[in-house]
């Protein structure tokens, strides 16, 4: 049933078999038949198996994995470039496994607006054409098309450039303009296929920055395609890890952090730098009524690393956590706080405990 106001995205016992006769698969699937034995037995390939997720309205999913893991497959079948071989995409309460054709077309052109890592330019289109693109195709007049455009061109940092082609521009600067493009469609749902994985590590966190600093104003619903962990604990809300075409392990990037399902995913986090991930809540002890008022305090939501850099010198005694109307919720010490950036293992282990 569709939310009065966006609904998300809610992804249930979705099933992608490549092949000529994947129907006649599904049940051997469904009772465990494995993506080898698929393979060996029949010559089709498992491309999902029973993917669960729901994505909150107005939040960013990372879908994360090795190359070959299924989640470029997953994202296409949000707007259905794919079709499933079995089970649901609802997008605000729809199925988009149902649509007809030309329901179809019109959720793809106002519904969802995509950024790949290619780019995908038109060479011969400006900036500000290449931007008003998906404009033009919805028959917006042409004034009403440059005004959106050269606003979102703003936002991304491109004011200036927009007549210039994309031969004219760095492998950033081209991403911004496909940014601006999604954006300027104004659809709830924006899906970003390894969007930043071929730009350079600089220019890819600038990326990420502008991303987030987009999404505190425009809250879409943002599917983010990553085959890199820091990129996805910066900026999934939530998390979901694939392998072999099935999720591993969902969550917040404090609970993949912090609690690995398993040793695959356990070696994705152990080189992670967990004072950028782990928030303060993680570390801190419950309140005592022996805890005094008024001496520092760190805000919770922070990270460590953010908690130590606040303070100004490493303060004695126990630092008390608030909320945003400043009520205690915990205490933590300097000692604790370095101790969780220094030592990885045990900063999980206190955390997890």
């Amino acid at each position: 049933m569709a939310d009065h106001a966006f609904g998300g995205i809610r992804i249930r016992h979705l099933y992608k078999i490549f092949g000529p006769d994947a129907q006649a698969h599904i049940e051997a699937v469904r009772n465990g038949l494995t993506k080898a034995e698929l393979n060996e037995r029949h010559g089709h390939v498992l491309g999902l198996r029973d993917i669960n997720i729901e994505m909150p309205s107005g939040s960013i999913q990372v879908i994360m994995g090795l190359s070959g893991s299924g989640k470029s497959t997953l994202i296409r079948h949000i707007n259905r470039l794919i079709d499933p071989t079995a089970g649901e995409v609802l997008v605000d309460g729809v199925d988009v496994v149902k649509m007809a054709e030309a329901e179809l077309r019109e959720f793809r052109r106002h519904q969802t607006a995509m950024v790949f890592q290619k780019f995908a330019l038109l060479p011969h289109r400006t900036v500000l054409d290449n931007t008003v693109f998906g404009l033009e195709l919805q028959g917006v007049p042409r004034a009403r098309c440059v005004d959106t455009a050269m606003r979102w061109i703003e936002r991304v940092g491109l004011k200036g450039f927009e007549q210039k082609y994309p031969n004219q521009l760095s492998g950033g600067m081209q991403q911004r303009v496909g940014l601006a493009r999604a954006l300027a469609n104004d659809a709830p749902v924006l899906l970003m296929d390894e969007a930043y994985s071929a730009l350079d590590p600089l220019i890819r966190t600038d990326m990420q920055t502008v991303l987030l600093d987009l999404q505190k104003e425009i809250r879409k619903t943002i599917v983010f395609i990553t085959h890199d962990l820091d990129e996805a604990l910066r900026l999934g809300d939530n998390i979901a890890i694939l392998r072999d075409g099935e999720v591993i392990q969902q969550g917040t990037s404090q609970d993949i952090v912090l609690r690995p399902a398993d040793d695959y995913v356990a070696n994705f986090v152990k080189e992670v730098n967990r004072g950028r991930v782990v928030h303060v809540e993680a570390v801190m002890s419950p309140l005592t009524t022996a805890d005094a008022a008024g001496g520092p305090t760190v805000a919770a939501g922070i990270t460590i690393e953010e908690a130590v850099r606040s303070l100004a010198a490493a303060p004695e005694g126990d630092i008390t956590v608030v909320d945003p109307a400043g009520k205690p919720l915990g205490t933590v010490t300097f000692r604790q706080l370095a101790g969780a950036m220094v030592n990885a293992h045990d900063g999980g282990r206190r955390a997890a405990a």
